[in-house]
């Protein structure tokens, strides 16, 4: 009876609140602590998160070196994290990076455009000024969900981009009041790399034009290295923003 507590005890640190339908399964039992690592997999499977992979140091992709919940030994919660250090730089530099190549083929756009509202009175985050196509401008709205937060785990962990897809979904709804009169993009991607479909759409329309601006063949794959950096540097800075801050070695040898 000492080991069958004791086994209790174990799995309740692991997953306190979940139990298999069938205690006899190992294989429920297993699901239940792979999902996190699942949805890793998957996500790392997508073709666009390993951009950042293959960006060389470069001075133009800027890669020239120069809360109350516990953390846990994978360091997940900052990525998640409301509060986190990394988020909101993250989503300025990856507008910036849209609005920048947008500039680039000669689409002057703005952030955070005034007199734009959506249904939640939250203004998109970018707006071109001029006609993108179809004679209408071009509204985006960029996210970043973290693919191994607890609300989209179930998701990512049988599909890949799974809460990319969501969150834009989540977006396009909020922004209907906006898709009559502009071509509205949400923009959605996950702190594992995977991109939503709409994301990639435009991507792959604006790295089209990019190349022919700039007749560099390579633009597109830099601009998708960009984007890439730009979200592994918010995942390092969520991340690290979690580590207690410590002093220097006197506060752990004594040597006097």
């Amino acid at each position: 009876m000492s080991y069958l507590a004791e086994a209790r005890n174990s799995w309740s640190a692991l997953s306190p609140s979940i139990l298999p339908v069938s205690f006899s399964s190992q294989r429920q039992w297993d699901d239940i602590i792979c999902k996190r690592d699942r949805a890793r997999l998957l996500a790392l499977s997508a073709k666009e998160s390993g951009y950042w992979l293959h960006a060389f140091p470069s001075a133009n992709l800027g890669t020239i070196l120069i809360d109350d919940d516990s953390v846990d030994t994978y360091g997940n919660h900052g990525l998640s994290c409301s509060r986190s250090a990394g988020r909101f730089s993250r989503h300025s530099t990856i507008n910036d990076i849209i609005r920048r190549s947008l500039a680039t083929v000669h689409v002057p756009a703005v952030i955070e455009p005034i007199g734009l509202a959506r249904s939640d009175g939250k203004r998109p985050d970018g707006m071109t000024l001029i006609p993108w196509r179809l004679g209408r401008s071009l509204l985006w709205d960029a996210t970043c969900v973290d693919t191994l937060a607890a609300s989209h785990i179930q998701a990512t962990s049988s599909m890949v981009g799974a809460a990319a897809t969501d969150v834009e979904q989540a977006k396009r709804r909020k922004n209907e009041n906006l898709d009559i009169s502009f071509i509205f993009v949400p923009f959605g991607e996950e702190t594992l790399g995977p991109w939503g479909p709409e994301a990639r759409a435009l991507f792959k329309e604006l790295s089209k034009r990019v190349i022919e601006s700039s007749s560099d063949p390579r633009a597109g794959t830099y601009l998708g290295q960009r984007i890439s950096l730009a979200i592994q540097r918010g995942n390092a800075a969520s991340i690290l923003g979690t580590v207690p801050r410590c002093g220097g070695f006197e506060d752990v040898l004594d040597f006097i």
